[in-house]
């Protein structure tokens, strides 16, 4: 049986690697005060009836420090782009120009600071919940188990003391990397 426990752990631990990977992408877009191509990936744009990702219909450049530029490959989509990124809650304010869309990085004010703590404090919540999920899903399959009289009722306390124990290592984690990113914030 334990090493049933170790496959559960380790693909309970794949899926909550998964939901951390995409908080540090996310985070990793809220680039403080200089422009990074990071900060417009989540930016997700109404095109061909679905929302699809912004790099899935242009290139996104910085020609210089604090100005992002995304070169749309199709015309008639240079207006969803712009609502799009001006709707992100990223606090950015874009300018169509042709089919290119100019994407001043403002300075950072006090509030900006405040508004892009807010957006990290929302991913990180998001993550969390996806860690919490998982951790659901462990403990259905745990309860499955010992339903099944696969497992004994000591192994069902054993195991979901081990899943737990692994959600809050990654719960902890989150916690650090929205901690740093807050700092990372502050600073510049």
């Amino acid at each position: 049986m334990p090493a049933e426990l170790n496959d559960l752990l380790d693909d309970l631990t794949r899926r909550m690697d998964g939901a951390l990977e995409s908080l540090r992408r996310d985070l990793s877009g809220l680039r403080s005060g200089r422009a990074s191509p990071n900060l417009l990936e989540p930016v997700r744009v109404e095109a061909y009836g679905s929302e699809v990702p912004l790099s899935q219909v242009g290139s996104i450049a910085v020609p210089e420090a604090r100005m992002l530029t995304v070169s749309v490959w199709d015309r008639g989509l240079v207006g969803a782009v712009e609502r799009a990124i001006r709707d992100a809650g990223l606090g950015l304010n874009p300018a169509a120009d042709g089919q290119t869309v100019r994407v001043p990085i403002p300075q950072l004010t006090e509030e900006r600071r405040t508004e892009l703590a807010r957006a990290a404090g929302r991913y990180a919540e998001n993550s969390k919940i996806a860690v919490r999920n998982v951790r659901r899903d462990g403990m259905d399959q745990i309860k499955t188990h010992e339903k099944k009289s696969e497992i004994s009722q000591d192994d069902m306390k054993v195991w979901s003391d081990g899943v737990q124990k692994l959600t809050d290592q990654y719960i902890k984690k989150v916690d650090d990397m929205l901690a740093d990113k807050e700092r990372e914030i502050k600073q510049v």
